[in-house]
C-alpha cells in the first residue's frame, strides 16, 4: 500500500524544474526580497529624519515604527537571509539538514496566514476596521468601504485561499527536495558500505605474502 507521502512525492516542480533547482531559485528569491527590505531598514536607520512618518502625514493615529522596532525588523531580515542562504546551499551541495530551517519557516508562515483566514471568518468586521485605518489618500478607499461586508469577506477569503494554496505548493516542493537529497545521501552511504565490505572480503593480492615452494606443505596422498 502506497503511503500519502509517497503518493505526493515528485522530483519535479512548476511542470519543468527539478525540486533542487526550484528550491535554489526559491531560496535566492527570498534572499533578494529580504536583502531589499534590509537595505530599506538600514537606510531608514542611518537617516531617520528623512524616512520618519508622523501621524499627521498619515492622516490618522497610527503607531509609527520607532528605532527599537526597526532594529528588530533588521535582525529578522538578517535571520531570514541566513535561513534562505542555508536552504540554497543545502539544495546545491545536497545537504538535507541545511534545508530544515527554511522548511520550518514555511510551515510557520503558512500557519500565520491560516490564522488570518480564520480570523476573517470569525471576526468579519475586522476588515472594515482595517479599511478605516488606511490613509485618506488610499486609492479607491471609499468605494471599497461602501461594498457589502459579505462580499468583502468573500474576496479576502478568496485572495488568502489562493495565497495559501501557492504556499502549500512551495512547501511541498521544498519537502520533496529534502526527501530527494536525503535519499541520495542514504544511497551513497549504502554504496560506500557495500564497497568497503567487498574490499575487506577480497583484499588485493600481495606477492610478499605468497608461501615459497620449499616451505609449502606436501600434497595430500591417500594411504
Amino acid at each position: 500500500m502506497i503511503s500519502p507521502w509517497d503518493r505526493w512525492y515528485s522530483t519535479s516542480c512548476c511542470l519543468c524544474c527539478h525540486v533542487r533547482t526550484g528550491t535554489i531559485i526559491l531560496g535566492i528569491w527570498y534572499m533578494l526580497i529580504n536583502a531589499v527590505v534590509l537595505l530599506i531598514l538600514l537606510t531608514a536607520l542611518s537617516d531617520p529624519d528623512q524616512y520618519h512618518l508622523t501621524s499627521a502625514e498619515l492622516a490618522h493615529d497610527l503607531d509609527v515604527m520607532d528605532d527599537a522596532n526597526m532594529c528588530i525588523a533588521t535582525a529578522i531580515s538578517l535571520l531570514m537571509i541566513l535561513i534562505c542562504g542555508m536552504a540554497t546551499y543545502g539544495a546545491y551541495k545536497q545537504h538535507a539538514a541545511w534545508i530544515i530551517p527554511f522548511f520550518c519557516y514555511q510551515i510557520f508562515d503558512f500557519a500565520l496566514n491560516t490564522l488570518v483566514a480564520v480570523s476573517v471568518v470569525v471576526y468579519p468586521n475586522t476588515i472594515q476596521d482595517y479599511l478605516q485605518q488606511l490613509p485618506g489618500n488610499f486609492p479607491y478607499k471609499e468605494e471599497i468601504m461602501s461594498t457589502n461586508n459579505a462580499c468583502l469577506v468573500f474576496i479576502v477569503l478568496l485572495f488568502v485561499g489562493c495565497i495559501l494554496a501557492f504556499k502549500a505548493y512551495l512547501i511541498g516542493c521544498v519537502w520533496n527536495c529534502y526527501r530527494y537529497v536525503s535519499g541520495r545521501g542514504t544511497t551513497e552511504v549504502l554504496v560506500y558500505v557495500t564497497t568497503n565490505d567487498t574490499t575487506v572480503l577480497l583484499p588485493p593480492y600481495d606477492d610478499t605474502m605468497a608461501v615459497p615452494a620449499k616451505h609449502a606443505p606436501p600434497p595430500y596422498t591417500s594411504a
